[in-house]
Formats: C-alpha cells, structure tokens, sequence
C-alpha cells in the first residue's frame, strides 16, 4: 500500500437494517494532513468515523494503516493503531478538574508513606496535563476547576490533551466548533493547527464550511452513503463543495453503486 498515506479505508460498506449507511465508500489520511469530512445530515460522516474509530464493525471493506493491514474490531483495537476519536460530547467527566480527565483509565499512581495500597499521583498529573495543554497553545488558570466551568474551547483543549496522552497519530474531530461562538470556535480551530504541527493527522467533520477552508488541507464530500467529491482546499470553492453536498454536482470517478 502507498507508504504516503496514515490511513486507507477500501470499499467500506455499512447497513442498519433497511438502511444503507455506507455504499462503499473509500477514505484514506496522509500522515500530517487534516481532511474536512463533509456532508449533509445521514451521508455517513460519523457512521464512517465511528468505523474507524473501533466503535461499529463494518459489513465489507478493508482498513490499513501505516501500509499493514489493520483489524479493528473495538475502540481498544483503533487506539492500538494510533487513532483517537474526539466526539462532539467530547465524553469529559464535568464534575473532574482536567488532570483527572485527561488521564482517565491511565492514572498515574504511587505509593504514599505506610500505605499498602497505591494512591493517586496528583502532582504528577497535574504537571503533565499543563505540559500538555501549553503544547496546545493553551493555559488554564486553575488546573483543578472542575471540567464543567471552563468555556468550550478549554474542554476542547481537555479533550485533546488527552489524546496527546495517548500518543495519538490520528485525531478524529466530530463537530467540534458545533455549539461555539466565533471566539472560542477560532481556539478550536488553533488548536487543531497545532495538532498538524506535531505531525499528527485529523479528520475534522463539520457543517461550518468557513472552519473547513481554514485549517483543512482536503475536502472529502459523502452523500447518502457514497464519496461524491474530493478537492483540495486551495483549488476549490465553497460554492462548489456545497454543490456536491446537496447533490448540484458529481465527480464521475466517485459515481459507483
């Protein structure tokens, strides 16, 4: 398989019982690059994350990563590969402060005086959860706020961070400046610009098409199932990506049953 690509999906089929999710559809990721995920509601963006991410068994297709192919079966499988998802309830514990968030199923432990059993390193955690967050271009006044007050994109930041943990290759974004005013979407937005400078792959799904032509490298289009377009984000427009969302236009390449 082509050694430029982190990730490359043949031929993914998916049904929910007399509906046909997926018909198909091939996707792939270069290694550093972030591809918009675009399509209007039910075109099977997120049924096809959700494919990637471990989280649905596709009916047909293939999936390779890194040029081998991949068996992913459950999202333990997907974070072995490399692949982290970010879904738009970002899955934050609000009544945690973000050190315990971030490091949620991998606490850091230690043993504490006379005590037989390991306790919390808090230290620890708290100081790599900053070290994280300042590598996302982001500092939070008070590490052990519980997650529930910060503002949307410091969640966001949370989330990330988070994935940084886990030493992700590839972030899987799901609406994630959704429920954002202009200010903190624009935070979401830097921060997935410094995902891309740490190397890292995202798929970044939205239908804020403004956020998709400011940080995207390329526009992957799905429509009732199927890959109707691709173009890369400076020889397109967002008149012509909205064609070939609501169906005004069809690459020929892509038109297959």
């Amino acid at each position: 398989m082509d050694n430029e690509f982190f990730l490359l999906a043949r031929d993914i089929h998916k049904r929910f019982g007399a509906v046909q999710a997926l018909r198909g559809v091939d996707f792939e990721v270069r290694y550093g690059e972030v591809v918009g995920l675009v399509g209007d509601n039910g075109a099977g963006k997120s049924t096809l994350m959700k494919i990637l991410a471990g989280a649905l068994p596709p009916d047909r297709g293939e999936i390779w990563i890194e040029g081998k192919r991949a068996n992913i079966s459950s999202p333990h499988d997907s974070r072995r590969y490399g692949i982290e998802m970010v879904y738009q309830d970002l899955a934050l514990a609000g009544n945690l402060d973000a050190p315990a968030n971030v490091f949620m199923g991998r606490e850091k432990t230690h043993r504490f005086w006379k005590l037989t059993t390991p306790v919390l390193h808090r230290r620890e955690m708290e100081k790599v959860t900053g070290e994280l967050l300042l590598r996302l271009g982001v500092q939070l006044p008070n590490l052990r706020q519980r997650v529930r007050y910060l503002s949307g994109g410091q969640r966001q930041a949370v989330a990330i961070a988070r994935t940084l943990l886990a030493q992700a290759k590839l972030v899987i974004m799901d609406e994630p400046t959704a429920a954002l005013g202009v200010s903190e979407a624009e935070r979401v937005l830097d921060l997935i610009r410094r995902l891309k400078e740490e190397g890292i792959s995202v798929v970044f799904i939205t239908h804020r098409l403004p956020h998709i032509f400011a940080v995207c490298d390329r526009i992957v289009v799905l429509r009732a199932g199927k890959r109707v377009g691709e173009r890369t984000t400076c020889e397109t427009t967002m008149e012509e990506i909205t064609q070939l969302i609501v169906g005004g236009k069809t690459d020929v390449k892509y038109e297959r049953e």
